[in-house]
């Protein structure tokens, strides 16, 4: 089935809407699509939002778990990403990102394009791993 013909999908309700992005000309590959690399520092972006809420000060990303590109994102579209935590460590935190386009001539219809696994961790002034906030 060709990225022209896939049925819609149902944006996730269990997860936390982070971040919402329109790719523009600048963000383009050779072959017109969006870079790869752009698609993921949003990604890192979006999968950072709610480990901040737990982490309460420095973090950095540690880990990509793992990063699937399901269809091309193209100039224009509308991205939403979704984000949830899967894991809370003692000093890191493990969230799952989810990214839907909405393509510009079909808005209202979204597809499924990227997902990923990013582990952030939290560290202090020096930059060393440190405990993270018991709620």
């Amino acid at each position: 089935m060709s990225a022209n013909t896939r049925s819609p999908v149902e944006l996730p309700t269990n997860k936390d809407l982070v971040l919402k992005v329109i790719p523009m000309p600048a963000d383009c590959n050779a072959n017109g699509d969006i870079f790869g690399g752009w698609v993921m520092a949003q990604v890192d972006l979006a999968g950072s939002v709610l480990p901040a809420r737990y982490v309460q000060g420095r973090m950095a990303t540690v880990a990509v778990n793992e990063f699937i590109f399901k269809q091309p994102v193209r100039v224009g579209d509308i991205l939403s990403f979704f984000a949830h935590v899967t894991r809370i460590g003692n000093t890191s935190i493990t969230v799952q990102v989810e990214v839907f386009a909405e393509r510009y001539a079909a808005q209202g219809n979204y597809i499924k394009v990227t997902q990923a696994s990013l582990t952030y961790v939290a560290i202090d002034e020096k930059g060393k791993p440190r405990p993270i906030p018991k709620p």
